[in-house]
């Protein structure tokens, strides 16, 4: 994987999911706009949410 977020503590992975999902939200805008450079782009920052999701949901079960 080119983005390693298993290294990362939980708050970094709060901020870091907040960071993608304000640019996922932009990006959704610009493509119903009609000015996306890259249309695959958002399939990439939804996966990355996603993964960002399940690690922070681990380290939530971990914690308990």
């Amino acid at each position: 994987m080119k983005d390693s977020f298993k290294s990362l503590s939980a708050v970094e992975l709060k901020v870091k999911k907040e960071e993608l999902s304000k640019k996922y939200m932009e990006h959704r805008f610009q493509r119903v706009i009609g000015h996306v450079e890259n249309p695959l782009e958002s399939r990439i920052l939804r996966r990355k949410i996603a993964r960002l999701n399940t690690l922070i949901a681990a380290n939530a079960r971990k914690a308990k």
